[in-house]
C-alpha cells in the first residue's frame, strides 16, 4: 500500500497522473453506465442473431430439386412475390446452396422467401424471431427510439461509444499492477473466491476487464467508426486517402417512386454470374428507374469476409461492365473502411469470433455493474467521511488525538 500522505506534503507525479486518470474513467464510467450496459446486453442478444433467423426459417428452405433442375429467372422470382406482397422491391438474393429459397427485400422492413425452382411464394420467414431481433436492434443502436427521435438515439449511444473507449483505453492503464509481483499480478489477473462485497467487485472489474480487453477494444473502436461519419473519414486519412464525397438527400425508400422495372435484369445476373466463378451469395440491388445502373454484392465466402466480397456494377442499358471492384483492386482507406461493420459483430472471426464478441459484451454488462458498485460504495465512504470530521470534538477527544496522523 501507498504510505499515507501527511499535511502539506506533495504527491509524486506519477500518482498525480494515475489519480486524474481514474476520475476520468470514473466520471466516463458514471455518465455513460446505464447506456452501455443498454448496449452490452442487447450485443449479447444479437451474439447469434444470424444462425438463430437461419435456424427459425428452416421450414422455408426448398426440397432437394432433381438433377439438372434450372432454376426460374429472376425477373419471374421477383414478379411471383410482388403478386402477393405489393410494395417496392429494394433487393434479390440468391445463394449458391440450391436447398436455401431466394430472398427478396421489400424496403427495409420486410424480406419474403420464394422457391427458386417452382416459383412458390414461401412467406416471410418466422415473424416472432424477426420482431424480437428487430427491436433488440432498435434498442442497441438508437435505445428503442422510433421515427425522428432515432436521430437523439443515435447521438446518446454514439456519446456512449465514445466514453467507453475512453473506459477500455484509461481501464487498461488502472488495471497495471504499481508493483509487478506474482501475488499482485494475480489479484488482477484471475478470480478470487471469499471476497467480501467491495474486494469482490474490484476483483471481478480487474479480471473481467484484463481478459475482454482486445475484443472490447475492437467492438468499442469499431462501434465509434460506424457511429461517426468523421471516425470513418479518419480511416481513409490515415491510408493517405481523401474520403469520398458522401450522398446528399435521403435514399430511395419503399414508399418512394413507382414500380421498379425487371425488364432486362435476368441478362444482367448472367453477366455478374460469370464475372466471379465460384460465387456462395449473389445480391442485387435494384435500381429505381431504368436509366439507373445496376449493382451485384457477390461473395465467395461468408458475408462477414470483405476481403472475399466483389462489387459489380453494370450498365442498364447495354450490359457493359462500369465498374469491376474485386477486394484487391480497391484502395486502403476503402479496404479498412470495409471491415468495421463486421469487427462490431465479431462476423469477421466466423462462429469463433462472434462467440467471442458476445462474450466480451456479456463480460462489459459486468464491468459496469460492478464499476457502479464500486463508485456507490465510494460516494457513500466519502459522505461518511465528511460527516465524521465535520462533527463537533469533544476537548478531552481532541486533547488525546494530538500525536496522532493527519487523515490522508
Amino acid at each position: 500500500m501507498m504510505p499515507r500522505l501527511r499535511r502539506g506534503q506533495q504527491r509524486p507525479p506519477a500518482a498525480r497522473f494515475r489519480s486524474v486518470i481514474f476520475w476520468l474513467h470514473l466520471a466516463a464510467g458514471v455518465t455513460a453506465g446505464a447506456v452501455i450496459l443498454v448496449m452490452s446486453v442487447t450485443g449479447v442478444l444479437l451474439m447469434y442473431e444470424r444462425q438463430i433467423m437461419e435456424w427459425a426459417d428452416e421450414d422455408y428452405r426448398v426440397a432437394t430439386p432433381s438433377p439438372g433442375a434450372a432454376r426460374l429467372p429472376v425477373e419471374t422470382l421477383v414478379a411471383r412475390v410482388l403478386e402477393k406482397n405489393p410494395g417496392t422491391p429494394s433487393s434479390v438474393t440468391v445463394q449458391a446452396d440450391p436447398g436455401t429459397p431466394v430472398s427478396v427485400s421489400l424496403g427495409r422492413e420486410k424480406t419474403v422467401y420464394v422457391d427458386p425452382y417452382t416459383g412458390r411464394v414461401l412467406g416471410p420467414g418466422s415473424k416472432k424471431v424477426r420482431a424480437f431481433f428487430h427491436a433488440v436492434t432498435d434498442w442497441h443502436r438508437w435505445l428503442g427510439a422510433g421515427g425522428e427521435r432515432r436521430d437523439t438515439g443515435r447521438a446518446v449511444t454514439g456519446a456512449a461509444n465514445l466514453a467507453f473507449l475512453v473506459l477500455v483505453v484509461s481501464g487498461l492503464y488502472l488495471w497495471l499492477p504499481r508493483q509487478w509481483t506474482r501475488r499482485q499480478v494475480r489479484n488482477v489477473t484471475w478470480f478470487r473466491r471469499g471476497l467480501p462485497g467491495k474486494a469482490r467487485d474490484f476483483n471481478w472489474h480487474n479480471v473481467i476487464g484484463f481478459w475482454s480487453w482486445v475484443p472490447l477494444f475492437l467492438i468499442v473502436l469499431s462501434g465509434v467508426v460506424l457511429s461517426y461519419p468523421w471516425a470513418g473519414d479518419l480511416l481513409f486519412r490515415l491510408a493517405g486517402e481523401e474520403p469520398p464525397a458522401r450522398r446528399d438527400g435521403p435514399r430511395r425508400t419503399e414508399s418512394e417512386g413507382g414500380p421498379v422495372p425487371l425488364d432486362g435484369l435476368d441478362e444482367l445476373w448472367a453477366v455478374a454470374e460469370r464475372q466471379m466463378p465460384g460465387w456462395r451469395s449473389l445480391t442485387l440491388r435494384l435500381p429505381g428507374s431504368p436509366e439507373d445502373p445496376v449493382t451485384f454484392s457477390i461473395l465467395q465466402g461468408d458475408r462477414g469476409r470483405p476481403d472475399l466480397r466483389a462489387q459489380l456494377t453494370l450498365d442498364r442499358a447495354s450490359g457493359e461492365i462500369v465498374k469491376w471492384e474485386p477486394y484487391a483492386s480497391q484502395s486502403l482507406g476503402r479496404r479498412l473502411r470495409s471491415w468495421p461493420r463486421w469487427v462490431h459483430t465479431g462476423e469477421a472471426g466466423g462462429i469463433a469470433g462472434q462467440t467471442l464478441a458476445g462474450l466480451a459484451s456479456a463480460g462489459a454488462a459486468v464491468l459496469v455493474w460492478t464499476g457502479i458498485a464500486l463508485a456507490w460504495r465510494r460516494f457513500f465512504a466519502a459522505v461518511l467521511r465528511r460527516r465524521t470530521y465535520s462533527r463537533p470534538v469533544h476537548p478531552a477527544v481532541s486533547i488525546q488525538g494530538e500525536s496522532q496522523e493527519e487523515p490522508s
